[in-house]
């Protein structure tokens, strides 16, 4: 078997067994108003730096095409607070255009 796949294998078992960790936590812990700010503070910081890696980078360089002008047509859709349905055909409407128009 490949290398490759014994990393593979042992990430999955990694990612498993931290999984199974959060069964240990106390429920006393978890409904703690703290834990709570931290935990959902913690998802936002993550998803908006997915969304940002997601969105400029391409391999190992930084390029600015349509999807900076899909996700900024996202973003204003959210601020009008349209539904999500309507966010994300927002946001593939502008990256459309925008490559049909020659940018990215």
């Amino acid at each position: 078997m490949n290398e490759l796949w014994w990393w593979i294998l042992a990430g999955c078992a990694a990612a498993y067994g931290i999984k199974m960790l959060g069964f240990l936590v106390p429920e006393k812990l978890l409904e703690n108003e703290k834990m709570t700010r931290a935990a959902g503070a913690l998802t936002i910081g993550l998803l908006a730096s997915l969304t940002t890696v997601n969105a400029v980078a391409s391999g190992g360089s930084v390029e600015f095409d349509a999807r900076i002008g899909a996700l900024v047509a996202a973003g204003i859709a959210l601020l009008l607070r349209a539904p999500f349905l309507v966010v994300v055909i927002a946001g593939a409407a502008a990256a459309a255009l925008l490559r049909l128009l020659g940018w990215g």
